[in-house]
């Protein structure tokens, strides 16, 4: 059985709809405590997948702290769910408007899990996916 980690960003003004996967377990982070680079000109057409955000955000002492500590979290979680053979894992980082902070993140996670676990990740941007 392969755990799978469903990671999500999202926009606190349109919300997330819970339990997709049906087993109502995970995290959802707020990102919203980061310091938005959507509020800069520069930025404001761009994506937390763009070059120029993750650039700014991976310079951010306090985005930099917050993605350490969150992936510490879920870190912990795959490796008792691996261990416990369980089935799903799901991930949701939420900003204000699900471009900017929350887009970096979790394409951060999904990155990072890859790296490091032989898991599958299921990887949506409920905001910029619909665009």
């Amino acid at each position: 059985m392969t755990l799978v980690i469903r990671i999500i960003s999202f926009s606190y003004k349109i919300g997330l709809s819970s339990g997709e996967m049906g087993h109502g377990g995970g995290f959802m982070f707020d990102c919203r405590s980061v310091p938005n680079p959507g509020r800069l000109p520069q930025f404001a057409t761009l994506t937390g997948k763009d070059q120029e955000v993750q650039a700014f955000l991976n310079k951010e002492p306090l985005a930099c702290r917050f993605k350490e500590l969150t992936f510490s979290l879920v870190e912990n979680s795959i490796q008792e769910y691996l261990r416990r053979d369980f089935e799903a894992l799901e991930v949701a980082y939420g900003c204000t408007g699900g471009q900017h902070r929350s887009v970096f993140f979790a394409e951060q996670l999904n990155l990072h899990i890859a790296d490091r676990y032989p898991v599958k990740t299921q990887l949506r941007h409920l905001v910029i996916d619909s665009w």
